[in-house]
């Protein structure tokens, strides 16, 4: 498939030397166009399946450790509850997610990477609109916010400081 630009800055596709109506072409542009759009929505919506699944481990880790902390610290349980077990399993889901949660947000880059890299290219080739943009992924600005959350968190439960402490 050809496409042949016209005097007024459109094109005029070709098939095999068969002429097609404008009208389907522009049927087709918006198709291709809007693919584009629902691909881009669905990498948000795998996002933020790990960032329910990142989330969920991060806040079960963090809620185990002050659970056994404060009941260590209550009265009394100081010598019951001595070992570090509690802690090291909450850091460990802490970890757990914070590694998933980064791992998600480094594949959802290089996806929106390759797949902006396909629509320039058809843009250039003019068989889609060049003019609408990608918005910016508000997905990946709140799992960029959680994975500092997690970090903030993670260290605050390893050193015995912070807000979390």
């Amino acid at each position: 498939m050809a496409n042949v630009r016209t005097g007024d800055g459109g094109t005029n596709p070709q098939l095999s030397g068969r002429r097609v109506d404008s009208r389907s072409a522009d049927l087709a542009s918006r198709r291709t166009s809007l693919s584009f759009q629902r691909t881009r929505m669905s990498a948000d919506r795998t996002l933020m399946s790990v960032i329910r699944t990142s989330l969920s481990l991060i806040g079960f880790g963090f809620t185990i450790y002050q659970f056994f902390r404060y009941l260590r610290e209550s009265a009394g349980a100081t010598e019951v509850i001595r070992s570090a077990a509690p802690r090291n399993f909450g850091v460990a889901l802490v970890s757990l997610g914070i590694g998933m949660l980064f791992l998600g947000i480094w594949k959802h880059i290089a996806f929106m990477l390759e797949l902006r890299a396909e629509r320039k290219a058809f843009a250039d080739r003019g068989w889609i609109p060049g003019d609408d943009r990608f918005p910016i992924s508000v997905t990946l600005v709140f799992a960029t916010l959680l994975l500092l959350f997690g970090l903030v968190a993670i260290v605050g439960m390893v050193m015995r400081t912070g807000p979390f402490h």
